[in-house]
């Protein structure tokens, strides 16, 4: 990429993330367009979608849990460490506005999105939980995933805490604590 058409690609992504972080997912691309600095056609040929631009501004962030499930892949207690990552993952998506929305509303053919990559991620621990009996085997990693992001939907406005202890009650159960 020429130097300047980086510099217009970075000063779209800030000015995306800004906006999204206040507006959420659906924030207008053309008032991202005119905070970065650049004309409408400008942004969509970078990002022909709104998707691809989604996929810019979240990137790093899900890189970030793809690398904690990589950490917990060494955790004693496979399913805790399932469950440790779930729980990141929604309060994660919960502060993260719209995040949440991208991973649920990823298009299924698109092998390198952020969807994509957290199933990835997430497939050792889930494994390694059913390997040592404590998660069924029918439960795939995008249905764990699909979970926490919903929750994390619907805890947007109560905060992060409240999103881990809603995942925490879905992954446990309602039955009484065997402690």
């Amino acid at each position: 990429m020429r130097a300047d058409a980086e510099r217009n690609y970075e000063r779209i992504v800030s000015a995306a993330s800004e906006a999204i972080a206040r507006y959420g997912a659906e924030a207008s691309l053309e008032a991202i367009a005119r905070s970065a600095g650049v004309g409408s056609a400008t942004l969509h040929r970078h990002f022909p979608s709104r998707w691809s631009l989604l996929e810019a501004v979240f990137r790093d962030r899900v890189q970030a849990l793809c690398s904690r499930a990589e950490e917990l892949r060494a955790a004693p207690d496979a399913l805790e460490a399932l469950r440790s990552w779930l729980r990141e993952v929604a309060a994660y998506s919960t502060t993260t506005r719209g995040l949440a929305a991208s991973i649920l509303n990823a298009p299924p053919e698109d092998g390198a999105s952020c969807a994509t990559m957290l199933v990835a991620a997430g497939e050792p621990l889930r494994r390694r939980a059913v390997d040592q009996g404590s998660v069924r085997a029918d439960v795939a990693t995008a249905d764990l995933l699909t979970l926490a992001n919903a929750i994390s939907l619907a805890t947007q406005d109560a905060g992060a805490a409240e999103a881990e202890r809603l995942v925490t009650l879905a992954l446990e159960g309602v039955g009484p604590r065997s402690e």
